[in-house]
């Protein structure tokens, strides 16, 4: 087990379990939400397994989402039902096993024309049938004066009144950190900065990698039965070391979300617009007290792990969002920016826009016997996780288990949770840090008045959560590049000393580490 008080993920741990093992079940390349996924269903199995990740955890697409747990109304618009019915099977599964991670949220859909109530209402009903014993609440209609007591910001002119219906919401990086916890609770080895730089073949079959430490520079070269890529926007980059030949299948979509303040959604449900010019829905969304305006849908050449919002796309969201609300956000109410690229498969049906890719998941085997996964969503973790380990039992001819992560409770499971707020998303954890204030009294101060965040929050993250860098700390561990580009910014060198005395760093790494953040925030802040 690699797992200390609390169920800490330490990196000199894991670094020490890496060292002391000859032969491994399962490597799995990528630390998002599917290849976490995966840890934890491989080492629920039993079977002795490794992660790593080229950056931190969740570093790219599985902490730039909407921040939402559902079916996926468009993908019903679509006909996809399969796939929405799956979506919602997954929702109501994580709602049991992470009642800390994942909470319900009402969505109103405005109506402004005569025909919009039926027509959505209709569709609602198919989705509250689709979730059958999983689902939240039933949809039903509102008049006009429920619509604007739900969302008082709503522009009034035409409306005519609303449908509600019930989804999910929660902070995807903590989830991400909590599927790390808790594959390392199992008894997985779990890395973050160790990248894959080449596979080992015996005999024509992947049989190993090699991989180099990004942090130390050291490189290690391990044996495994079987190797899963799950590195989602960057999966072709390692198809490509198994096979230079290898078919390009990646088609990275980039979306945006902008971050306001809550007077533009001062009630607690959130706006879901079903259509937008570019084929999308639109939604608003209240979130650790802030309000999430997104998204795009905007194809991209190549995939990236920071990726930069355009200006036409903060444009678009502006725009629309003054279309529906009385309150009209301008640039400079902008309070973070943040992009994200979806990790959509290639089809051949598939022309034009990416807004018409399924999030449909792929498991592709190729010839030298590399296990890849690709597409899927955040809701969908699961059942990609179960169905890529299955896959790696008969390539791997590992010992037949079956998956056990229906009902199995993720690390901090605590029930009772209103609402993802900054505490709750701790769980059962959250005594502890609250009891680190006893080291240190100064560290119960909030770090920024803008700002949700307590200096206990940072110690734990260094300690127990394998935070490496400024950048860990502020945009994944907490959420404050997010919540308020401006203000993590302002902290920056606080939270760099008080990292700095944990980790025996030096006063030069403190100034490279503010530099470097400094650099990054800038890409948030229009």
């Amino acid at each position: 087990m690699c797992t200390e008080v609390g169920g800490a993920v330490k990196r000199k741990s894991m670094l020490d379990e890496l060292k002391s093992n000859d032969v491994w079940d399962v490597v799995i390349i990528g630390g998002g939400a599917t290849g976490l996924g995966a840890a934890v269903d491989a080492a629920s199995r039993n079977f002795k397994t490794l992660l790593i990740e080229q950056a931190d955890f969740a570093k790219a697409t599985s902490s730039r989402s909407t921040k939402l747990i559902h079916g996926g109304l468009r993908y019903l618009k679509q006909g996809n039902i399969h796939l929405v019915t799956e979506a919602l099977k997954e929702r109501g599964l994580l709602y049991k096993n992470a009642p800390h991670l994942v909470a319900p949220l009402s969505f109103v859909v405005p109506n402004y024309q005569w025909w919009e109530a039926p027509f959505y209402g209709i569709g609602l009903k198919m989705y509250d049938i689709l979730a059958g014993k999983l689902g939240i609440e039933k949809s039903h209609h509102i008049s006009k004066e429920e619509t604007l007591k739900h969302i008082p910001t709503i522009e009034t002119k035409d409306l005519r009144g609303g449908v509600i219906y019930f989804d999910g919401q929660f902070d995807d990086a903590r989830l991400a950190v909590t599927l790390a916890q808790t594959a390392a609770d199992l008894g997985a080895t779990v890395l973050n900065y160790m990248k894959c730089t080449s596979l080992v073949k015996e005999k024509e079959k992947v049989k190993g990698i090699v991989m180099k430490d990004a942090l130390r520079g050291d490189e290690y070269s391990i044996k495994t039965k079987v190797v899963i890529n799950a590195t989602g926007i960057f999966s072709d980059e390692i198809r490509k070391l198994d096979d230079p030949k290898a078919e390009k299948m990646m088609v990275p979509s980039q979306g945006i979300h902008l971050v306001l303040d809550k007077s533009f959604l001062p009630g607690d449900s959130a706006i879901l617009l079903p259509q937008t010019p570019d084929g999308r829905v639109l939604f608003f969304v209240p979130w650790h007290n802030r309000v999430l305006v997104g998204t795009t849908d905007t194809a991209v050449d190549k995939p990236l792990l920071e990726p930069k919002a355009m200006k036409e796309e903060v444009e678009f969201l502006l725009k629309q969002a003054a279309q529906y609300l009385s309150k009209h956000p301008k640039k400079e109410d902008i309070l973070s920016v943040f992009a994200g690229m979806r990790p959509l498969v290639k089809s051949k049906k598939s022309k034009g826009s990416t807004a018409a890719l399924s999030r449909d998941h792929v498991i592709l085997v190729s010839d030298c016997q590399l296990i890849s996964i690709m597409g899927g969503k955040w809701t969908t973790y699961r059942k990609m996780s179960e169905d890529v380990i299955d896959q790696a039992i008969e390539v791997g001819k590992l010992k037949k288990e079956k998956s056990k992560t229906t009902t199995l409770s993720l690390h901090g499971y605590m029930e009772g949770v209103k609402e993802v707020d900054s505490w709750d998303i701790y769980g059962s954890d959250a005594k502890m840090i609250s009891d680190l204030t006893e080291e240190n009294k100064q560290w119960r101060e909030l770090l920024h008045p803008r700002l949700p965040y307590f200096g206990n929050e940072v110690i734990w993250a260094v300690r127990q959560e394998m935070a490496q860098n400024l950048e860990d700390v502020l945009a994944r561990r907490t959420r404050a590049l997010l919540l308020d580009a401006r203000a993590s910014v302002e902290i920056a060198p606080k939270v760099a000393e008080m990292m700095a005395k944990e980790l025996g760093k030096d006063q030069s790494w403190i100034k490279q580490q503010v530099q470097s953040y400094k650099e990054l925030a800038a890409q948030y802040i229009l």
